[in-house]
């Protein structure tokens, strides 16, 4: 059985002392929650502090970005080394407003995926369509195309490590959302690419969670979709009480 994610991307939004805030909110209002796999992700700014408050819990710390190379002249970046010894155990690689605002490539994306897999952080890699994308149906070419090349050169055994979040962009932060239905169609596709490219058994184990605005009143129908397995939460994951009962909804899917 896969054990669901709920991640919380807080995007450009927290200061460390407001993130220590939530994570206090947060911990005391999941510490019974089982059967979900639970994780922040701040600004890198808030990494440390945030690492601190979370020592000794179970919500497991993210980042939001990396890059591929190990050290050197690159101004503003942050590697995966760091995001490690800071203590993240995952990191979100491919958000569609990384590609839309910082052009950031398929090509990059799969550097950042093999440099973080090196590095023992456990990638969540987004894919996604745009509405004018959706709307000529082109949905499954641009998915897979972000997909093989995304996780190129992986291997079953890495991709034990990693996560697919499906994040229609016509969704992120508009108040949209994808059906259910429409989520599923896509995760049981993304499913049979995964499959393709490696084996059955991988597709069975991987992890394809959804995100979109996500919020606690839609949560519900999406974790009733087989192929759902978690949600990577924006705006909803910047308020403790909602962001605890989307992970609660995630918790009783198993």
């Amino acid at each position: 059985m896969r054990i669901l994610l709920i991640a919380g991307n807080w995007k450009m939004n927290k200061t460390p002392a407001e993130g220590v805030k939530l994570i206090k909110e947060l911990k005391e209002l999941t510490k019974n929650s089982k059967n979900v796999e639970i994780v922040v992700c701040p600004s890198f700014v808030a990494l440390s502090d945030a690492a601190d408050e979370l020592k000794e819990s179970k919500i497991k710390l993210g980042a939001q970005d990396m890059f591929w190379e190990k050290e050197g002249a690159y101004t503003g970046e942050v590697s995966a080394a760091m995001l490690k010894a800071v203590g993240c155990k995952y990191v979100i690689i491919g958000h569609s407003e990384r590609r839309q605002h910082f052009n950031e490539s398929n090509d990059n994306v799969n550097k950042k995926v093999i440099a973080a897999l090196h590095n023992g952080l456990d990638p969540i890699v987004c894919v996604g369509e745009r509405l004018e994308e959706r709307e000529s149906m082109k949905t499954m070419f641009v998915i897979e195309n972000q997909i093989r090349k995304g996780l190129n050169g992986l291997n079953s055994d890495d991709m034990k490590k990693v996560t697919i979040a499906y994040e229609p962009v016509w969704a992120i932060g508009t108040g949209k959302n994808a059906t259910p239905q429409q989520a599923q169609e896509i995760h049981y596709f993304i499913r049979g690419i995964i499959a393709e490219m490696f084996d059955k058994e991988t597709a069975k184990k991987i992890r394809i969670i959804y995100g979109g605005s996500v919020k606690p009143d839609n949560i519900s129908d999406l974790m009733l979709e087989t192929d759902v397995d978690g949600a990577l939460v924006g705006g909803a994951s910047l308020k403790a009480e909602d962001f605890a009962k989307i992970a609660d909804f995630g918790a009783k899917k198993n």
